[in-house]
């Protein structure tokens, strides 16, 4: 485990921020795919890559009709300046589960696979779980083949580059309706296992959440000649929308409300100079979905309010709205009937099982992280409660896989 972590620790470290900036299309990611590759077929695992970019790797036997697969598996792809565990955690059990289950002589009565969602971040065209929404039609695969990243290529031009064809990309109904079961494992986003004093969890629920882009617009000058009260500065609502999603969310405490402004970007970005336009983006969450609205709204309010203030203006826009996931009920049951009175937490973190989760029995397990932190260079787990994770995800495969078509 520790071993095939180890392979892909230097591939994407941010030298500026500290951890890893791995993004899809971008050269770390494709060398990361590779990796994949290599270590499916080293597996005798078929390769194949679907048409919205997301990669699979199937044990299969000549006996299976290919329906009713149980499907593992996580992303490759990182925040900027994220950690090591967010994402390849999952890959590499899936990975290491294979191996454990074959090694004790198990064979599958179903098709097993092991998929590495495409853009699951968001990192570089700004939508989250986008490989896992095309291929389940939760977004429009116009609207995202028009996505930019911060240096003005599309998503359909980085795709084509790549060997993605636009003209292909969005819904595959086929590919959706051949899984049984998802199962995904993931280090915590969080410490609860660590007050628990557990290796190993299952999901219950995600959290609604969404993200917003306010984009401020005003008049840029010179800051040396321009005089204070002639200013139409954007960052001055942009800063007051800032403190707003704070206050918001202190507000909707009781409904733990999260409200989160991790990145601004101006225009055109100059020390010396008054910006034209800032871009900000919200992101808002909490335990029900009107309060995380709620909070959306609030800071809405109070951007609008601050810009007609500095004479400004604000154009408001949802990119991505995701509503409270339940993971199945009878999955969840059957996971800790194999692993014994494992605890079941909630997580306000989103996940590609979370997309899958409004089409076929979806399910997560949980690997302890002593630090708490994701999203960020602290992020870890220890060796230990890898090795329970792998255990654990191999226990749950191979009670799905050995059920007939259609899963137990």
């Amino acid at each position: 485990m520790q071993r095939t972590l180890g392979e892909i620790e230097g591939i994407g470290g941010d030298r500026l921020r500290g951890g890893y900036s791995r993004h899809v299309f971008t050269s770390s990611e494709l060398e990361l795919r590779e990796w994949f590759r290599a270590e499916a077929a080293a597996r005798d695992l078929d390769v194949e890559q679907d048409r919205n970019g997301n990669l699979w790797a199937w044990w299969t036997g000549p006996a299976m009709a290919g329906q009713g697969a149980v499907v593992t598996g996580s992303h490759l792809d990182s925040v900027p300046g994220g950690g090591a565990f967010d994402g390849p955690l999952g890959v590499v059990s899936a990975l290491c589960a294979v191996d454990r289950l074959r090694a004790g002589g198990f064979r599958p009565a179903r098709p097993v696979a092991v998929v590495v969602f495409a853009e699951e971040e968001g990192g570089r065209f700004g939508l989250p779980c986008l490989g896992s929404r095309l291929m389940t039609g939760a977004v429009d695969p116009a609207r995202a083949l028009r996505l930019r990243d911060a240096d003005g290529y599309t998503f359909a031009e980085a795709a084509e580059h790549r060997g993605v064809p636009p003209r292909f990309i969005g819904p595959d109904p086929e590919r959706l309706a051949r899984i049984g079961t998802f199962v995904e494992l993931h280090v915590e986003q969080g410490r609860r296992l660590v007050d628990l004093d557990e290796p190993v969890a299952v999901a219950s629920t995600i959290d609604p959440h969404g993200r917003w882009r306010l984009s401020f617009t005003g008049v840029g000058d010179h800051a040396g000649t321009a005089v204070l009260d002639d200013r139409r500065d954007p960052m001055v609502p942009a800063a007051r929308a800032v403190l707003a999603a704070r206050a918001a969310a202190r507000a909707a405490r009781a409904d733990d409300a999260r409200a989160t402004v991790g990145r601004v970007t101006a225009y055109p970005g100059g020390t010396n100079v008054v910006p034209s336009r800032v871009d900000v983006w919200l992101d808002a969450r909490a335990a029900a979905e009107p309060a995380a609205r709620a909070v959306a709204t609030e800071v809405e309010a109070a951007a609008r309010s601050a810009a007609e203030e500095e004479g400004c203006e604000v154009e408001v826009r949802e990119e991505s709205w995701s509503e409270t996931t339940r993971f199945d009920p009878a999955l969840r049951a059957g996971m800790r009937s194999v692993l014994g009175d494992v605890p079941v937490l909630a997580t306000g973190a989103g996940h590609d099982a979370g997309v899958l989760a409004a089409h076929v029995p979806a399910g997560m397990l949980y690997v302890r992280n002593p630090t708490g932190i994701s999203h960020a260079p602290d992020e870890h787990a220890e060796p230990a409660d890898c090795a329970d994770g792998v255990v654990a995800l191999a226990r749950v495969i191979a009670e799905q896989a050995a059920c007939g078509e259609g899963g137990g």
